[in-house]
């Protein structure tokens, strides 16, 4: 039975090649051993030809090799590694637009000038890759970023058992805050050391040296400790994900949201949280505030952590929003229907929630610095929120979670009196004047906006947006070595 096999014809071919090279057979005398003519066996060591079962084993008898080295996937030199490289790179679209005769590798050819062709190359599609992200990008892959966390309720098991496996390689108690000295020894289990630096470059939060396996953060002057920990834990996060250079700037939001979930799995565990969301639900006293206080974490940390486990261990549909004083939604994530306002490509990040809302309410209560419990009647039904100012930050922010209204029974703070109706985004709400403002100035005014740069303007360009390579490579240029 002639039963073809699923190789790579090209890597096949060249495991032949090298073994019939250090056998000191030409192609006739293996084509005599194995009942096939040379130019056949030739097709087939250019990976023109896909080999059949039997065929395998006749080479294989002849090589006087196991088959299993024939099949085996790896190139069988750094030589045939390169050629292979090389030979796939000119198939390539891009390359084959530069419009170059073909290239041959010959044993003339040294191993170094292949490997600077295959590096020029990649770099050439690098460069076409890397381009300035227009705002309409941003926002089309930040709406297709949202609609996966929406489709896995924000819940990613893979990360939470990451988190769970470096914990318990440093002997976590089980509950309560990570303290400095997990956090170092966690950093050593991913085979890094954390250093603060007070000259980081402006444009990132922490910088790694791959080479001396050390991880840069900003001294305590500009980072408090709760900070710092979440940094170093992001970075950490980067690396335990085994994330690459991002091709582009969809890839880069994701790889931000996971380097951000790792940190929360790691600061607010997974089974360290869910049974005391249980126990709270159970009580009717679920809130954030618990776990902010239990793990020593941020509001918005715990808020974040909140909406990871809400719906896979409460079973509730939950709502969150970053946003100003001005409505603007800096993050926002929903799987239980609320109406946020968004623009023709699903984008919610940058539009401007109705004044109605509670964390808007918040800016203006009495109380702002104490967690505001509002129900909000909306065209998609009623819904209860806990909006929090976090006044320590500049400016000024507010995080809101929030939930239907038959859920809000398992909160503390649902017997709030306070309550609003919203017809945003779709209908007359607090988007349009009164008519009888709109009557008298209607035409007799002429506002002169406040200039936002970043309105027109391109994001930054590179692999990782803003931040500028020259300036960290110098940084660690200054850096003592390692050892």
């Amino acid at each position: 039975m002639n039963q073809e096999l699923s190789v790579d014809p090209l890597v096949f071919g060249s495991r032949v090649r090298h073994l019939r090279a250090q056998r000191g057979l030409t192609l006739a005398q293996l084509g005599d051993l194995v009942g096939r003519q040379a130019p056949y066996l030739s097709q087939l060591e250019n990976g023109k030809r896909e080999p059949t079962l039997s065929l395998v084993g006749r080479i294989a008898g002849a090589l006087n090799v196991e088959v299993a080295e024939l099949l085996d996937p790896a190139p069988p030199s750094r030589r045939a590694e390169l050629c292979l490289t090389l030979r796939r790179i000119q198939d390539d679209p891009a390359y084959r637009e530069l419009g170059l005769p073909p290239l041959r590798p010959s044993a003339s050819l040294p191993d170094d000038a292949i490997e600077h062709i295959i590096r020029l190359f990649g770099e050439l599609k690098r460069q076409r890759t890397i381009r300035a992200q227009t705002p309409e990008e941003a926002r089309k892959g930040n709406a297709a970023l949202r609609d996966q966390m929406r489709r896995r309720d924000n819940y990613f098991g893979e990360i939470e058992a990451l988190a769970a496996e470096a914990l318990a390689a440093v002997a976590y108690p089980g509950v309560g805050p990570v303290s400095q000295r997990l956090l170092g020894d966690i950093a050593a289990h991913f085979g890094f050391t954390v250093h603060a630096a007070g000259d980081l470059p402006g444009g990132v939060r922490s910088l790694t040296d791959l080479r001396g396996r050390r991880v840069f953060i900003p001294q305590r002057d500009e980072l408090d400790s709760g900070s710092a920990r979440t940094v170093v834990l992001q970075t950490l996060g980067h690396y335990a994900l085994g994330h690459s250079d991002p091709a582009d700037f969809g890839e880069f939001l994701r790889q931000r949201v996971e380097a951000n979930y790792f940190a929360g799995a790691v600061l607010v565990p997974e089974h360290a949280a869910a049974p005391l969301l249980r126990e709270a639900k159970g009580s009717r006293q679920l809130s954030v505030e618990d776990l902010e206080g239990v793990f020593g974490v941020s509001y918005e940390m715990a808020a974040h952590r909140f909406t990871n486990l809400a719906t896979r261990h409460l079973d509730i549909g939950v709502h969150f929003v970053r946003s100003d004083a001005d409505g603007v939604i800096w993050k926002a994530y929903e799987n239980d229907g609320v109406p946020f306002p968004a623009d023709p490509d699903g984008a919610i990040e940058g539009q401007r929630l109705c004044r109605e809302w509670g964390t808007r309410r918040v800016f203006t209560s009495e109380e702002k610095f104490a967690v505001h419990h509002q129900y909000t009647d909306t065209p998609a039904g009623t819904y209860w929120c806990a909006t929090y100012l976090e006044a320590g930050k500049q400016p000024h922010h507010a995080i809101t979670v929030g939930c239907r209204f038959a859920d809000a029974q398992h909160f503390r703070g649902r017997d709030t009196a306070r309550r609003a109706v919203s017809g945003c985004p779709e209908g007359p709400c607090c988007r349009q004047p009164e008519p009888a403002l709109a009557r008298r100035w209607d035409g007799a005014v002429w506002p002169s906006p406040r200039g936002h740069s970043h309105v027109l303007a391109a994001l930054p360009a590179g692999t990782f947006p803003g931040v500028d390579l020259r300036e960290a490579y110098e940084f660690l240029e200054r850096q003592p070595p390692v050892g």
